[in-house]
């Protein structure tokens, strides 16, 4: 049976979290990545300088490493979470992160700053597989997707505000400060789930330690069809994210010129995901999780059909490009939030060993694929839109395997859906 936050017009219960605060905390918990990644965009020519990194490529890799420990994190938390409750493990990662924040501020050298990145990443992926686990908790089938939706609107506020508050860093103190900021909300972020966010696994349900309770319960995640599939669409899907995240800098400072315009151009492309956040929150009610992602993967593959048709220019102009981005990520936000829910609502009994999955996998494929594009770049943007072609393609086929050859582009029938359904 799912449980759901109170309502704002309920007074909550000591203890428990209005559902305003709830997805805000949510999203900030999910935030914490993206915070980590896109406010040191505007400074990676600096910390490049104060390292001598030579090769402009290898600046990536302060996102990479990051990246890196985030995916190597995910498979523990889950299952860890499953056993002794969602909390604990949620302050672990989290203390985890503010050290390697920490870390990073006193680097002497690039590689031990690398070394930070992936302690940090390793710390935040707590908060990240703990928001899936969590919501999963108390959601299930579309209201989970709507949740997730809603999540996902504040949490990608943050790409938008991410570089101009690195770039506002900068303008008054070293590039250090950054990473002294990032501790900070990691800290924020302890403090406030430790005072309101309620333990969302019963002790009645939670999991023995033990190898046979762990296999069984990986093997449930990886025989479930549904999440399998979707969660490998989601893999491709993120490593479009990652590669655009990677190079962003390169594209509008290099290619395109824009120089202190950069975070104002990265932030307005990001702001198309904020909206499609928000009306997949209208739309999945009404039309199910299936018929909204599908239809948004498939206008996701036209727009690059578009693209190649166009040749993938080396450099069209910034508004055609802008608007190729901005369509991507649109339906990028209409796609992800469901496919996610759909990838977890068979595995509610295990949600947390679902979440590591689900997120794990996506980490480790977006930073892959995002790597192998980003290292393409070439003082164009075509290898990106190259990139965007294969993987939304790949996922697309990914999708219609998973559902037998049928994408669901008409109207569902009506009514209310079944328990377990997913739509």
């Amino acid at each position: 049976m799912n449980r759901t936050p109170e309502t704002p017009s309920k007074r909550p219960a000591a203890g428990r979290i209005r559902f305003a605060e709830f997805v805000a905390l949510m999203a900030l918990m999910m935030a914490l990545t993206a915070l980590s990644i896109d406010i040191m965009l505007p400074a990676l020519p600096n910390i490049a300088e104060a390292f001598a990194v030579m090769e402009p490529n290898d600046r990536q890799l302060v996102v990479t490493a990051y990246l890196l420990g985030f995916a190597v994190g995910q498979p523990f938390y889950g299952p860890l979470s499953d056993r002794f409750g969602r909390k604990p493990i949620l302050f672990f990662g989290l203390a985890l992160s503010a050290i390697g924040s920490l870390g990073a501020v006193a680097a002497p050298g690039f590689d031990f700053l690398l070394w930070s990145r992936v302690l940090q990443g390793f710390g935040a992926a707590a908060p990240r597989i703990m928001v899936t686990a969590i919501v999963r908790d108390r959601f299930g089938g579309r209201d989970m997707a709507r949740v997730m939706s809603l999540v996902m609107m504040v949490f990608i506020m943050v790409p938008m505000l991410a570089p101009a508050m690195g770039g506002v860093i900068l303008q008054f103190g070293p590039w250090n400060w950054i990473f002294a900021w990032l501790a900070l909300v990691s800290l924020l972020i302890l403090f406030w789930a430790a005072l309101r966010l309620p333990e969302t696994r019963a002790p009645t349900d939670r999991l023995p330690l033990s190898a046979g309770a762990l296999g069984r319960a990986a093997a449930t995640t990886l025989t479930t069809r549904r999440t399998l599939g979707y969660t490998v669409a989601l893999g491709f899907l993120f490593g479009n994210l990652m590669a655009y995240i990677g190079s962003a800098q390169q594209i509008f400072v290099e290619v395109y010129g824009l120089g202190a315009l950069f975070p104002l151009a990265f932030g307005a492309v990001a702001s198309l995901q904020a909206v499609a956040a928000f009306t997949n929150a209208r739309l999945v009610g009404r039309l199910g999780m299936r018929r909204v992602s599908h239809a948004a993967l498939f206008a996701y593959v036209v727009i690059c059909g578009l693209a190649a048709l166009a040749g993938y220019p080396e450099k069209p102009p910034i508004l055609a490009f802008c608007a190729f981005l901005a369509a991507t990520f649109f339906c990028f936000g209409l796609a992800v939030p469901n496919f996610n829910a759909l990838a977890m609502e068979p595995l509610g009994h295990i949600a947390g060993m679902a979440s590591s999955f689900v997120g794990s996998y996506t980490t480790f494929a977006g930073a892959f694929f995002g790597w192998l594009v980003g290292q393409a770049f070439d003082g164009t943007v075509r290898p990106l839109m190259i990139g965007f072609t294969v993987l939304a393609v790949l996922a697309l086929l990914v999708v219609l395997a998973t559902e037998r050859g049928r994408l669901a582009l008409r109207r569902e029938q009506t009514g209310k859906p079944m328990a377990g359904a997913g739509e």
